[in-house]
């Protein structure tokens, strides 16, 4: 059971109403209130909605479509444990030319989610108000930012996430009151797929340094990752890391052997010394947790 909030109580994100959970337990989102409005309207079919039973009507088919959505550039998600951080995401919104998608009241963007559907999420973050700009009378090119905080993520948020767009014209409704059978909604889902990850640490120390030629090297590290339980790194345990090396003449890294970080994340193993030349950690990464390398240590062969 998730014991922080169940909203995304991030500046200038979409505030969602989700799940009731106690008031000392859930952040207040600090939003535009016709912005949380929208939010509000989009989800009205799901029964997220604070609106269910509070308003009257439900929304109609806004003659509005979406393509090209892209999130993050294509590429996962990486939070660690202090940082919010800004995902670009940008959509081409296709609409009739009955849509002023340039009113007060319309309002579009992208929902970042963990769920089976838009709908059914167990979890989500939405974008602000996206900028649009015209291509032609009926196609917009639009951009917004979605703001993770990793405070507000537990570690079971890491994984598979999936995305959807959406737009809301009020046409002329009381954002805070609206009859919904004047509100046009339309959602496209899912656009996109992707893994929302926890940030990775790889750290490498070869010694004795210099040292001479044949001698033996001790390689040590630690390989962590961000907790959002606790917002602190901890050792990423019995995980397969590779050590690699580099001829200081050379521009690529081999591996030299493949070992496994112990039970509090470290890394420890030797080799020979045989030329000058970097060594690192290279660690391929989970479906919850990114790649990364360590920065090469160079170590000085006599």
């Amino acid at each position: 059971m998730r014991i922080r909030a169940t909203v995304a109580a991030v500046t200038g994100a979409l505030a969602l109403s989700a799940l009731a959970v106690p008031a000392a337990q859930a952040a207040e989102p600090k939003v535009p209130a016709d912005i949380a409005a929208a939010s509000e309207v989009v989800h009205a079919d799901s029964g997220r909605s604070a609106f269910v039973g509070a308003v009257d009507g439900a929304p109609i088919a806004l003659n509005a479509t979406f393509s090209s959505v892209k999130v993050n550039n294509g590429k996962n998600i990486a939070v660690g444990t202090t940082n919010v951080v800004k995902v670009p995401v940008s959509f081409t919104l296709t609409h009739g030319k009955e849509v002023n998608i340039h009113a007060a009241d319309f309002f579009a963007g992208v929902e970042l989610y963990r769920g089976a559907s838009f709908e059914d999420s167990v979890f989500f973050f939405d974008s602000n108000d996206a900028t649009c700009t015209d291509s032609s009378a009926t196609v917009a090119s639009c951009k917004a930012t979605v703001a993770i905080d990793p405070f507000a993520l537990l570690n079971e948020d890491a994984g598979s996430w999936k995305a959807a767009a959406f737009a809301v014209a009020f046409n002329g409704e009381d954002p805070e009151n609206p009859n919904l059978d004047n509100v046009g909604v339309a959602v496209k889902d899912p656009t996109n797929s992707f893994k929302l990850q926890r940030y990775s640490k790889l750290t490498v120390n070869a010694s004795p340094e210099p040292v001479k030629k044949g001698k033996t090297i001790t390689v040590t590290g630690k390989l962590s990752r961000a907790n959002w339980d606790d917002n602190k790194y901890h050792g990423y345990t019995n995980q397969s890391v590779k050590l690699q090396y580099r001829k200081k003449s050379s521009s690529t890294y081999t591996t030299v052997k493949t070992i496994k970080s112990n039970s509090t994340g470290e890394l420890k193993t030797t080799v020979k010394a045989s030329a000058d030349g970097y060594f690192r950690y290279s660690f391929a990464g989970t479906t919850t947790t990114p790649a990364v390398n360590a920065t090469g240590d160079f170590v000085d062969v006599k």
